[in-house]
């Protein structure tokens, strides 16, 4: 067994911060001898890296003891979590390297970009930083390939013309646009729906990627709206008539509550995998009465909505939740009624 100070040196922690674990139940020792000290045996060692783990893959402290009691995860699967952040930081110090390279390659040559450039380019990987992982901007396109921001530019000039136009959202050029901007999203995210999700949150947070894309807060709601029009056609291959209109109109009157649901149901999906939580029952009722004010109560009706789903994977662009959020989400409905 380990004396408090010796775990501590291992640890590379200080003797007051494995008190402080200890008061709030997070890492008890084993054995507390008749003189007070604390000993601690190899389970507690173990657990120990769990904590330390979950610390550096940026899960707070509060959170550790009750991801630890009911997640189910085991010491396995957090050494491989490990891993593959490891991984990941030895991929993006590759890629750095290759972009250091290619950078003293032009200095060498004698070229100059621009400070504005440069300034342009750091405040813009800031604020996508804070949006996306490291491995994530790698692949996304937007973000490094100059020839598919040129390709989203003179798309956005498109629509931002049609827009000046005030040409109709249902319009067949409308269309035509959008069709191309939920192609090239779903080319440039790889199909992700999170990374889809995740995108609009920027857009809809961050003034200056609006300023850097031209994609202004009015032009996003003009291609949801060009979207919606898109999908509602697809829909009405598999609705009713009546059941098409509901939808329309239900896109008209709450449609802008979808997006901060998504948020809220993203958030505590990672919080709370096991749905187990009082705020995973509030965000699983919220989606479950705005889908039934979108979609009805008819079992036929919801039936054929969700035939559409498997069968249209247009109707899956931008929905803003992944299969594993969906099945969540069901799996905490599942238990609320079995209460």
């Amino acid at each position: 067994m380990l004396k408090i100070g010796q775990l501590a040196k291992h640890a590379g922690l200080t003797v007051r911060a494995l008190h402080h674990y200890d008061d709030i139940g997070l890492l008890r020792p084993s054995v507390r001898t008749d003189a007070g000290y604390r000993l601690y045996h190899r389970d507690d060692v173990a657990r120990l890296q769990q904590i330390q783990a979950l610390r550096q893959l940026g899960m707070p402290l509060a959170d550790i003891g009750h991801f630890l009691a009911h997640s189910g995860t085991s010491p396995l699967a957090i050494v491989e979590r490990q891993l593959a952040a490891l991984q990941n930081q030895i991929d993006e110090a590759a890629r750095m390297h290759a972009h250091l390279t290619a950078l003293h390659a032009r200095l060498a040559r004698g070229e100059q970009p621009e400070l504005a450039d440069w300034l342009t380019t750091l405040e813009q990987m800031k604020m996508y930083e804070k949006y996306f992982s490291k491995e994530e901007l790698a692949n996304l396109r937007m973000v490094h390939d100059e020839d598919c921001r040129a390709e989203w530019a003179a798309l956005v000039a498109e629509v931002g013309k049609i827009m000046a136009e005030k040409t109709l959202p249902g319009s067949l050029e409308a269309k035509q646009l959008g069709l191309r901007w939920i192609g090239m999203l779903e080319r440039d995210t790889g199909g992700d729906a999170a990374l889809m999700a995740r995108l609009d949150s920027m857009h809809i947070n961050e003034p200056a990627i609006r300023e850097s894309t031209g994609i202004s807060a009015a032009m996003r709601d003009y291609i949801a709206e060009i979207m919606g029009e898109i999908k509602l056609d697809t829909w009405a291959k598999y609705l009713l008539p009546a059941e098409v209109e509901r939808m329309r109109r239900h896109q008209r009157s709450r449609g802008k509550e979808w997006h901060p649901l998504f948020e809220a149901i993203r958030i505590q999906f990672e919080a709370d995998p096991a749905g187990i939580m009082p705020e995973s029952r509030a965000v699983a009722l919220q989606k479950y009465a705005l889908f039934h004010d979108m979609v009805g109560d008819n079992p036929e009706t919801i039936g054929r909505f969700k035939t559409a789903l498997e069968k249209e994977p247009l109707l899956r662009v931008g929905r803003g939740m992944t299969d594993e959020m969906i099945a969540w989400l069901y799996k905490v409905e599942s238990s609320q009624k079995a209460a």
